[in-house]
């Protein structure tokens, strides 16, 4: 059985991913900070007849989370896709224009996109590098490749991010391990700016589907609507 873990498992894109790949017979494991938000998503998974678990875990806490992707392999015998899409709360992101931002607005968002990914990465790598094959796939909004002004601390963050995938996709050609980064230039679910594109999670997931299958040699995909 193969099974994917999901680090900012959420009931938007973190379900439709699991939903996607879960559909199609893998086995899901879900690491988010809240409990109860990944146990109403395991229940739902499993009234879809999905097999999921839930692995509590702050992507802050870099021990905690490198122990929860652990543990799920430990759960489902191994972890053979990542997917890392955590997303900031309101009461813990700063949004800051370029000429606003000071050192610690970027510092808080590189520990939350850059530096989490990186642990979750080191988690779950050794194994799928043994192994000759695994897929990590990396979620930014699109304004890590095309900036915009008024976030632009979250955007400095998520471009560094996009940077470390982009060249970790360079490094692994050959050995069997796919690492893409996912743009994402909608708003999902409601706009987050009046007229601003949007999209259902489900109408983006499939994306993750095609870099594990099809894809492969891909190190980017953007997705516009």
């Amino acid at each position: 059985m193969t099974s994917i873990a999901i680090v900012g498992a959420g009931p938007q894109l973190g379900l439709a991913v699991a939903r996607t790949f879960g559909s199609r017979g893998f086995d899901v494991a879900l690491v988010s900070r809240d409990r109860d938000k990944l146990g109403r998503l395991v229940d739902t998974l499993t009234a879809e007849g999905i097999t999921a678990a839930g692995f509590p875990a702050d992507v802050l806490d870099r021990d905690a989370l490198t122990q929860a992707l652990k543990d799920a392999a430990a759960h489902f015998d191994g972890i053979d896709v990542l997917e890392y899409s955590p997303v900031g709360t309101l009461g813990s992101t700063t949004l800051t224009t370029p000429t606003q931002t000071e050192p610690d607005h970027v510092r808080h968002e590189m520990e939350f996109q850059l530096y989490g990914a990186i642990a979750a990465t080191r988690a779950v790598l050794p194994a799928m590098r043994e192994a000759g094959a695994g897929t990590l796939l990396f979620t930014t909004g699109a304004g890590s490749i095309d900036p915009v002004p008024q976030v632009g601390n979250v955007n400095a963050a998520a471009a560094a991010l996009r940077n470390w995938v982009l060249n970790l996709h360079k490094e692994l050609d050959g050995t069997g391990v796919q690492a893409a980064h996912v743009g994402i230039d909608v708003s999902i679910g409601t706009p987050a700016v009046p007229g601003f594109p949007t999209a259902q999670p489900e109408e983006i997931a499939p994306v993750y589907w095609d870099l594990h299958t099809t894809k492969r040699d891909q190190a980017e995909l953007v997705f516009s609507g």
